[in-house]
């Protein structure tokens, strides 16, 4: 397993901009040890002829054509408001008096 020292967790600790307490360089030091053993074991195996990716699959546009569509009439959308004014939703103020 890779060690990370105390130094290396304080300065990458700094870049970030992040404090942290001898506790928890302590912590972190074994924790980012496995991770960069990990990631050592999988560039170890990923050889010049695997393309990096970013999915194991090929991804597609999964969107659907924009198409004009029936819409709702003013009366038909105003239906099932508590409060409306004939053309409008009516809704009490949330910023300020209520008026």
């Amino acid at each position: 397993m890779s060690e990370m020292t105390p130094e290396a967790i304080r300065h990458l600790a700094s870049l970030a901009r992040i404090a942290l307490s001898e506790d928890e360089i302590t912590r972190l030091s074994g924790e980012l040890g496995a991770i960069v053993s990990a990631v050592e074991a999988v560039q170890k195996v990923a050889g010049d002829d695997v393309p990096p990716t970013s999915h194991p699959i090929p991804l597609g546009n999964v969107f659907r054509e924009d198409v004009v569509g029936d819409t709702l009439s003013t009366a038909e959308a105003l239906a099932g408001a508590p409060d409306h004014d004939g053309s409008r939703f009516r809704v009490s103020a949330i910023l300020g008096e209520e008026q």
